[in-house]
């Protein structure tokens, strides 16, 4: 049921999977101001957070706080699923290595270089591990008409850092993934 090199839209869409790309499309014309001046000013907004401690740790926490998957009825506490030492060791680590600048630029990079040529399908074995608050949602017909998906996990819960907000799902699904390998 592949067809390498289709276009993704000529694959059907689930309803539940068109409510959640809609869902999806919606949250992010509010949140996607972060991508817009990464992808134009990657530099600008690098050096400026290398700069300053506070502002990296807003910048971040500010991220952990709107892709996290939370429940909603803690007014907005980090603290409900992330810990302190959790949050400061991941802006402590942009921090001491000066690395938020290059972080960013992926996405200056990912917007500016074009493909030298048009992307194969992947036969390797692969797995999806679908977290319902990810940012951006691909249905299973689109990912498997490039990808050889052998394994499509959706969780009950997680978001964008889900290794850090749901590592026992995340690890369960990995090691069921290679298992079924063996």
């Amino acid at each position: 049921a592949n067809n390498p090199g289709g276009a993704a839209g000529e694959h059907p869409v689930t309803p539940s999977e068109q409510e959640r790309r809609r869902a999806s499309t919606a949250y992010m014309a509010k949140e996607q101001a972060y991508m817009q001046i990464q992808q134009t000013k990657p530099q600008t907004v690098g050096y400026g957070l290398n700069d300053s401690p506070a502002g990296l740790a807003v910048w971040i926490v500010e991220k952990f706080h709107g892709w996290s998957d939370f429940p909603r009825d803690t007014g907005g506490d980090l603290g409900s699923k992330f810990t302190m030492d959790e949050l400061l060791t991941n802006i402590s680590i942009y921090w001491y290595t000066e690395t938020i600048t290059s972080s960013v630029r992926i996405y200056y990079e990912n917007r500016n270089t074009r493909p030298t040529k048009p992307m194969a399908y992947i036969d390797v074995p692969t797995g999806a591990a679908i977290f319902p608050a990810e940012l951006f949602v691909t249905p299973r017909s689109w990912a498997e008409n490039s990808y050889n998906i052998v394994s499509w996990t959706v969780m009950p819960r997680g978001g964008h850092f889900a290794a850090m907000e749901e590592p026992d799902l995340l690890m369960d699904d990995v090691r069921g993934f290679f298992r079924e390998l063996r």
